[in-house]
């Protein structure tokens, strides 16, 4: 067995297959945080940018009823930029895409924000049969990235709201600073991969209920209609501990336990099933954040993840087995399946890979975020 290999900066380490360390031993993953942090600083220069921002999405949507997108789950980070772009004067529309899988907590942390910020909510409902369906395709599939048709549900829904609505820019509450960037090895998604675990292990083959953008629907959307993907928090200094303060005294807020928890599916996923079949510990990428941004020390991070064991709830667990159409023989069996990845299917990856100069310039342009290029394509 290989010796464990700890970046010297952060906590990410060689369980993390696309990890790379320099000669100093810090790792590919602080190289693109630091690289994020050139364009995209805080303070003064932060603000001015900030407020650039602000203004533009203002100008462009001046005598529309909407003016941006923010999409919704009830965790922290999107119900902090819904209330950012209330606070800046934005005229938002709130979008939530309900997988199935909503906490209590969750639907009450969006009614609250919305009713209390005087904001529409646009909510599309999956079919649950079909949600179902490709949560199962991915199980079987055994891919460490089973939670990312929500994930890019989500996102295609966020797209094409914008183009019904003629809205130009989508908020995504997403900050590296807080949450960092996943590894390619440990969440991957695009169109093209997510049809085809369905085509292959799935009970259904097509989703009606919902939308799964192509590439070239995804091409169209972001380079004809110029619709943008814009990320507020990484403008602003984002401690975790002072927005909750904040998101509980303005809007009644409340925490649900865990890091994406609002929804019940990614709590049995990312704290039962990823780090005890995958060997993959999602709270390293967020506490490798934390480091960097010098919200806590290095010492404690690394204290946290090999003293503590990725805590599971018994109940969750076994509710989500259940609703999910198994039993407990069926679900021990994919289980145990052998470890599959992206690259055992169909993707647009090699394509991704050949086009990194169009994405770098579309980067460059801010119709895509920079972290695209910087995790798919460099």
């Amino acid at each position: 067995m290989n010796k464990l290999v700890i970046c010297n900066r952060c906590i990410m380490d060689t369980t993390i297959e696309d990890i790379w360390f320099d000669e100093n031993g810090v790792c590919k993953f602080c190289y693109i945080h630091d690289e994020m942090d050139k364009t995209h600083p805080l303070g003064t220069e932060g603000l001015v940018k900030f407020n650039s921002i602000i203004s533009m999405i203002k100008e462009n949507g001046k005598n529309k009823k909407y003016d941006c997108i923010v999409g919704v789950s009830g965790g922290r980070d999107s119900t902090y930029t819904l209330l950012t772009a209330a606070k800046s004067g934005l005229r938002p529309l709130a979008v939530h895409f309900d997988n199935g899988w909503n906490s209590k907590i969750a639907v009450e942390n969006i009614q609250k924000a919305t009713t209390k910020l005087n904001v529409d909510l646009h909510t599309i409902v999956a079919d649950w049969e079909e949600m179902k369906a490709l949560q199962r395709a991915f199980l079987k599939a055994s891919v460490p990235d089973a939670d990312v048709p929500t994930d890019y549900a989500i996102y295609s829904v966020l797209f094409e709201t914008a183009l019904q609505e003629d809205i130009k820019f989508v908020l995504n509450g997403h900050s590296f600073r807080t949450e960092g960037t996943s590894p390619i090895s440990w969440t991957y998604m695009d169109g093209k991969y997510i049809n085809d675990v369905l085509s292959k292990y799935g009970e259904i083959r097509k989703i009606k209920s919902f939308p799964i953008l192509s590439m070239s629907r995804l091409l169209y959307i972001t380079l004809i209609k110029k619709v943008k993907e814009l990320r507020l928090m990484e403008f602003i200094d984002y401690k975790k501990k002072d927005v909750d303060k904040i998101l509980e005294k303005e809007l009644e807020w409340k925490y649900y336990g865990g890091h994406h928890h609002e929804n019940t599916y990614t709590e049995f996923f990312q704290s039962y099933l990823l780090p005890r079949k995958f060997n993959i510990d999602k709270r390293k990428t967020e506490l490798s954040a934390l480091v960097r941004s010098d919200q806590i020390k290095r010492e404690d991070a690394l204290k946290e993840i090999h003293i503590t064991e990725y805590a599971f709830n018994n109940e969750v667990v076994d509710y989500a087995i259940s609703k999910l159409g198994f039993t407990k023989f069926e679900f021990e069996e994919i289980y145990n399946l052998p470890i599959q990845s992206f690259n055992d299917f169909k993707s647009y990856f090699s394509v991704i890979k050949a086009l990194k100069q169009p994405i770098k310039l579309a980067c460059n342009l801010h119709i895509l975020p920079k972290i695209f290029y910087l995790k798919y394509a460099k």
